[in-house]
């Protein structure tokens, strides 16, 4: 090519990469939660090598404890361990620090042998969230593997009779304890199925949604935490929860799960009845009159001592990142207030009431999130998927204005 042909396409170029600086920064002063997001990132970062200095080589960080300033950390088989390389990897693409990538990759080493788990259901948090996270940045055939040997692994406790995925294990044989949460699980099977081609996985994952959506809701579109059926004969045997304040009340974060589990069935199938089910579920937490004006929920909507009842940053976070997603799957006048919630639920989340100070809060970046109350655990403290899916809602609130 000769020299002065070369020399336009320089200008061009030089043009080109200008207007989409100069476009970036109008579009950061359109829209201000953007810079706080990219801030969000930033912190998050340094919180995270923070975390990693505080980790034990071999485990996973759980939790911190502020008022005693203690930390507790896991092995690779607590249900939360794949949340940790999962949010070094989206901030590493956000960032392009190459420390944290470094740091998810070594975690991922001793987390691989739980594809083989089958005393789970919760490897897609597991496995997923980490090793989905690490073949979309730099696939590879050795994820690819890992991915598929969890999705077969967790197809191992479907029962055809009852139509759902085994949650917990229970004294009694005939008990098939079923929770909220599992919904979040289906992510893996649906990738598998487009993986490799093998429909078992999209089967199984459509009628453990089919199932929980017939049972698991009440007429308001809210949610039990727990059903227990006859792994017999499929019937109901028991409506309770676990982890929410009583068995008919309105577990936060498991309304967020409902949420976020089928907004992922509609994006995967298609069929209308997740969409709808998905808005249903969306309608009664942001009509709900005990969601706080900051739309960050109590632990409990029905939680006996609101408004003094502690707040859940863990499920707000699941919120906002399942608004955004069922924002895009509807243009129904519905969509600008999904968005709008995930936007107040971001900008609260990212201020000094939620987000911890930098070095402060054993490393973790959301502080206020809660557990298991019932069971006394974790109770106002960081969590390891209230990080996760904070970043998470950051990123995809940041791709769709970009």
């Amino acid at each position: 090519m000769r020299v002065h042909a070369i020399v336009p396409f320089i200008l061009v170029s030089v043009i080109t990469i200008g207007n989409a600086c100069q476009a970036q920064k109008r579009s950061v002063s359109r829209n201000p939660l953007l810079q706080t997001i990219q801030t969000d990132f930033e912190d998050g970062a340094k919180q995270y090598k923070v975390l990693k200095a505080a980790t034990p080589p071999d485990s996973f960080p759980k939790t911190y404890f502020p008022q005693t300033g203690k930390a507790q950390h896991s092995n690779s088989g607590w249900w939360c361990s794949g949340f940790y390389p999962g949010t070094l990897l989206n901030l590493y693409e956000q960032t392009h620090d190459t420390a944290l990538y470094n740091e998810a990759v070594r975690k991922l080493s001793i987390l691989q042998k739980e594809q083989f788990n089958k005393g789970t259901h919760d490897l897609g948090f597991m496995m997923y969230c980490s090793f989905g996270n690490a073949n979309r940045i730099k696939p590879s055939a050795e994820y690819r593997e890992i991915l598929l040997n969890s999705a077969k692994s967790l197809s191992t406790r479907f029962n055809p009779t009852v139509g759902c995925i085994k949650s917990w294990d229970s004294k009694d044989p005939s008990d098939f304890l079923v929770i909220i949460d599992n919904m979040m699980n289906l992510e893996l099977l649906f990738e598998e199925t487009k993986a490799t081609g093998d429909s078992s996985f999209f089967k199984i994952a459509v009628a453990h949604a089919n199932t929980t959506m017939k049972n698991h809701f009440r007429p308001d579109y809210s949610s039990y935490h727990v059903l227990n059926y006859d792994m017999n004969t499929g019937a109901v045997k028991e409506k309770k929860t676990a982890q929410g304040y009583a068995n008919e009340s309105a577990w936060a974060r498991g309304q967020a799960w409902g949420l976020y589990g089928y907004t992922v069935c509609y994006r995967e199938t298609k069929d209308v009845r997740y969409l709808q089910q998905a808005q249903h579920i969306a309608a009664f937490i942001l009509k709900n009159p005990n969601l706080p004006a900051d739309k960050i929920p109590y632990w409990d909507f029905n939680a006996p001592d609101i408004p003094n009842a502690l707040r859940d940053a863990s499920a707000a976070a699941v919120m906002a990142s399942a608004l955004i997603e069922l924002s895009q799957h509807t243009k129904s006048k519905d969509a600008k207030e999904y968005r709008d919630v995930a936007a107040t639920i971001i900008k609260n989340l990212s201020a000094t009431a939620y987000k911890a100070a930098a070095g402060a809060n054993g490393g973790f970046i959301l502080q206020h999130g809660v557990g298991h109350k019932p069971a006394g655990t974790e109770i106002d403290v960081p969590l390891t998927y209230g990080d996760y899916y904070f970043i998470e809602a950051c990123k995809r609130y940041k791709e769709l204005v970009k």
